[in-house]
């Protein structure tokens, strides 16, 4: 690894330690942030965003990666006081899902962490580090963001406590929490703090969540609609008045125009203000410019490979957002609905930085985003997107006012194709096939769509097309907000064509999903008897994990959809996941007297002859 750092100095990296502030001649630092995750310089890691953009407003900023908090808080001092504020992430994952199975066994790995090793980061990394620095520091401000403050925001209910916990704000002290993908926000709250104003009375930043008492007058945007939701209380009473306040919250997070929500916690309230409006194109640019090594802190230069780094240093994310607004996903409760999408120029910019690290063999590992193919999407009548509540674009159906052209993605990859040091950009970010195969009615738009398809097979798969179908049942992709299986049968026909025209032997590799709520055993039977039909033996799948703010986390907790209020069962027992996932596994002979009994209990002897019968 030290060949990788020949051309660097330490200095182009944000301090980590007291030593490198000196040597850069610093009396003080002015911004201070903690993280879960090792320190990467990368485009791709919150922190060093975050950081980056704070040092192009100016400031002197330095970064503790992975404090220790069980010794004598060392870590938590070694930089001394900030000039203006502290500011606390959990990492680029939620440290309960980094740390925690679906079935709450203790992973023995952590990825952002050098060598994978783990127990680098406390469980609630963000409330544990915000803890002790309102201890040692009560006065100077705290802010939190990233994926775990982000989708704390409200009341949410915790799966690896089993129970509802209040906003993060509460638990954790923080004077302003930044939800979503906070560079606006942490932009405009630095801007004001240096200009001298009271970093207390900062509550009518947009895309910030905070906390006051019930009569306490503070700062608003007289524009700002607003809209209370259920109190904590209330929630912790009502499984209902839970499950409802979700759907606000939901439309809320995915609208244009949105309202300010408000939530009573006791004699206190929590203030969520609306979001920005997605980011411009001169916006993410800018962002995405900034002077990053893409590389770790030379700390780490003689130490085992940080696995996280490992997936995406040879990549590039070209946009933000996503239209699916899925049940099961975080990413529009996060990074919205709408698309924020880089210039060609950019990204153009960061292949070329890319091609000219000394590592590069090249091949990019991918060129994506959330969903692989949403570049550049938007709506054709944007006046119509802004009146718009809908969580989804594509579900039911593909929104006829989404423009879901292609092009934009044809012309950037075939210009990355064209670079001489480029052999192959591979595109690892998941395909929307109901965006590909959607009839538009425009010829030019269709056939691009279709081209697309044959470009991706043809130029930018390893062998193994990877998708997410999630399932089989209509009835439980109803429920994930995802297309019919009928559509999936429809593209791996097309998928086998061009294999076919172009002489090529490519893999499909779906995604599955079992113990989704409104997902029965029965469900997974057909699960089985399907993908037997397709000749699958699956790699891919996972069982359903409850993280905070999705619909599906509100069902397995509530009982109930919120945006229907009907009941949905949901298996929630060890005994009743493990009896959903035996089916992925229906081919292997320790499963199949399991399996059999159940399906004879079921009474579904037409499923036991369909799986079992050559």
């Amino acid at each position: 690894m030290d060949f990788l750092y020949q051309k660097y100095k330490t200095e182009q990296w944000l301090p980590t330690s007291l030593k490198e502030v000196q040597e850069r001649g610093w009396e003080q630092l002015d911004v201070i942030l903690f993280t879960g995750d090792a320190y990467i310089d990368h485009p791709s890691f919150g922190a060093a965003v975050i950081g980056r953009i704070l040092e192009a407003e100016g400031l002197k900023v330095g970064i503790v990666p992975q404090p220790n908090w069980q010794d004598d808080l060392r870590d938590f001092k070694k930089m001394g006081i900030p000039r203006l504020f502290f500011a606390v992430t959990g990492g680029n994952m939620d440290s309960m899902v980094n740390h925690y199975t679906a079935n709450k066994r203790k992973r023995s790995t952590d990825a952002y962490t050098p060598g994978g090793e783990s127990g680098k980061r406390p469980d609630y990394a963000t409330v544990v580090y915000c803890t002790i620095l309102k201890k040692l520091y009560p006065d100077i401000p705290l802010v939190i963001g990233g994926i775990e403050a982000s989708l704390r925001r409200v009341t949410h209910y915790d799966y690896w406590e089993d129970r509802l916990h209040p906003s993060i704000l509460k638990d954790s002290g923080a004077d302003l929490l930044f939800y979503g993908m906070g560079e606006k926000s942490i932009i405009e709250y630095a801007r004001l703090v240096q200009r001298g104003v009271n970093a207390l009375k900062l509550t009518n930043i947009p895309q910030t969540a905070f906390l006051v008492d019930q009569n306490e007058k503070y700062a608003t945007q007289k524009k700002w609609n607003e809209l209370t939701l259920a109190s904590h209380e209330e929630c912790l009473q009502d499984k209902k008045k839970y499950a409802k306040n979700f759907m606000h919250i939901e439309e809320e997070s995915n609208k244009v125009e949105a309202s300010k929500l408000i939530q009573h916690i006791g004699n206190q309230q929590v203030v969520v203000n609306p979001p920005w409006p997605p980011l411009e194109e001169q916006e993410i640019d800018r962002f995405y410019d900034l002077p990053f090594t893409r590389l770790p802190h030379p700390r780490y230069k003689n130490k085992s490979a940080i696995p996280a780094y490992e997936m995406i240093r040879h990549s590039v994310n070209i946009h933000r957002g996503c239209f699916g607004g899925c049940t099961f996903c975080t990413i529009s409760a996060h990074q919205g609905k709408f698309i924020a999408s880089r210039s060609e120029k950019s990204i153009l910019k960061e292949v070329e930085q890319l091609t000219m690290m000394p590592d590069f063999k090249g091949y990019i590992s991918d060129l994506g985003g959330p969903s692989a193919n949403m570049y550049k999407m938007k709506g054709i009548h944007e006046e119509i997107c802004r009146k718009c509540k809908r969580p989804s674009c594509v579900f039911p159906d593909v929104c006829k006012n989404l423009n879901t052209d292609h092009q934009p993605m044809l012309d950037l990859y075939r210009k990355v194709r064209q670079h001489p040091k480029v052999k192959k950009a591979f595109i690892g970010s998941g395909i929307r096939y109901d965006m590909i195969l959607k009839e538009t009615g425009n010829q030019r738009v269709d056939a691009s769509n279709r081209e697309y398809l044959r470009e991706i097979v043809k130029h930018h798969v390893s062998g193994r097309l990877k998708i997410a179908p999630e399932h089989t049942s209509d009835q439980v992709l109803k429920m994930m907000r995802k297309p019919s299986f009928s559509l999936f049968y429809k593209f791996k026909e097309a998928f086998e064509q061009i294999n076919k025209s172009e002489n090529l032997n490519q893999q499909l590799i779906p995604y599955f999903i079992s113990s989704h709520p409104g997902c029965h055993n029965t469900d997974m039977a057909n699960l089985a008897v399907e993908t037997k039909k397709l000749d699958f033996k699956l790699e891919q799948v996972q069982d359903f994990t409850p993280t905070p703010m999705t619909v599906a986390t509100v069902i397995y907790y509530s009982g109930y959809h919120p945006y229907t209020m009907e009941k949905v069962y949901t298996a929630k027992s060890q005994k009743e996941k493990l009896a959903q996932r035996k089916f992925f596994f229906w081919y292997k002979r320790e499963y199949h007297n399991e399996i059999k009994n159940e399906l004879l209990k079921q009474n579904r002897k037409d499923l036991l002859d369909q799986l079992f019968t050559k």
